[in-house]
């Protein structure tokens, strides 16, 4: 009888943005995502077998530095799983989640979110009981899941303004220290060649997914100014690259990841994003939510917030299916609500990718 094949399965999500939910009508965004892959939803979507969750960021919803009593909703929600502890979990920064101008860098984040584990106390994080071990610090690390190597990229939109954000509003650009993206490169240049490699950010790149190019964030109003769309309009904070990773080093418009890939095509095999929240089949700026370009597969998982940037929010997540000895990876897109379509697995939105080496188990 032939060996059942081994499959690894990767749930990512991003944009809870608890508080904002919260507030609006008392909706646990993250814990409702949870409870619905677990257990169901109350609109006939069906549960779901995963093996690990990605996080991508925006837990936060405020539009100040987030505080610790939103950072202890974080920790309740995620709280919410019963068949997965804590720390099948990987979590990484959005812009939303960074602190403010006058405070210690990322101290939220760190406190309440905390891949590393050194925050167990407030995290509930216990580094030890990760079911792959990461390796790196809260703002950039890796892990392996079998021949995968996973690359979790935290954004760096703290400090003040133009790359970080104000005392007040989200601040949206995109940004990396240059100490990440040679990391990045370290890594992506490390890996062999039977090696799947996945790079995951708050951010896409630019123009490669849906509203992801200059100034896409946004619209104009019947005066012809820029108005909040996508995301809020923050004239400080480099608003034309509002939609995609901006800064690196302060740099605006770097593109130091996008030259990097076009000089070297296929070095990553897919790049994981969630930062721009709206429906399976937007198509603005002639991209859609999953793109191949430079030999990479993008895909933007954008939300399961329900209300935090409501002109265009779809509650939404994906889910990646890698099977023993197969070069495909199955994209599955799951509707957290009614709002679209039924709630449940969205069939118009399942998507192929072609990786540059097989799956070889959970070995």
């Amino acid at each position: 009888m032939e060996e059942e094949k081994q499959q690894f399965r990767l749930w990512v999500m991003g944009c809870s943005h608890v508080g904002t939910d919260l507030r609006r009508d008392g909706r646990e965004s993250l814990a409702t995502a949870i409870r619905q892959a677990e257990q169901g939803g109350d609109d006939s979507g069906p549960p779901f077998e995963w093996d690990i969750a990605l996080h991508l960021g925006d837990l936060s919803g405020s539009q100040g530095p987030p505080e610790d009593e939103e950072g202890e909703e974080v920790v309740r929600q995620f709280a919410a799983s019963t068949q997965h502890p804590r720390e099948h979990f990987y979590n990484l920064i959005g812009n939303h989640d960074a602190s403010g101008p006058d405070e210690e860098c990322q101290w939220w984040f760190r406190k309440w979110v905390d891949p590393e584990g050194k925050s167990t106390a407030f995290s509930g994080v216990d580094a030890s009981r990760r079911p792959y071990l990461i390796e790196g610090t809260w703002e950039r690390y890796c892990f392996r899941v079998g021949n995968i190597r996973i690359l979790m990229m935290s954004d760096r939109n703290d400090g003040g303004p133009p790359v970080g954000r104000a005392n007040k509003g989200g601040y949206p650009a995109g940004a990396v220290t240059g100490e990440t993206f040679e990391w990045w490169k370290q890594q992506v240049e490390a890996s062999a060649d039977d090696e799947v490699v996945i790079s995951a950010h708050h951010h896409m790149l630019k123009e490669t997914t849906v509203a992801s190019g200059p100034w896409e964030g946004f619209r104009r109003d019947e005066d012809g100014n820029w108005v909040s769309h996508y995301h809020g309009y923050f004239p400080a904070g480099g608003p034309e690259g509002a939609s995609y990773l901006y800064f690196v080093d302060g740099k605006p418009d770097a593109q130091a990841f996008e030259g990097y890939l076009s000089d070297h095509p296929g070095a990553t095999d897919l790049w994981l994003g969630s930062h721009t929240h709206t429906h399976p089949d937007d198509t603005h700026g002639g991209r859609s939510h999953v793109e191949k370009k430079w030999g990479t597969t993008f895909v933007n998982c954008s939300a399961v917030t329900k209300y935090h940037a409501g002109l265009t929010t779809m509650p939404m997540s994906r889910l990646f299916t890698f099977t023993e000895g197969s070069q495909q990876v199955q994209i599955e897109c799951y509707l957290h609500t009614s709002d679209h379509a039924p709630q449940g697995w969205y069939k118009p939105a399942q998507r192929t990718a072609t990786l540059t080496a097989p799956f070889l188990g959970l070995h």
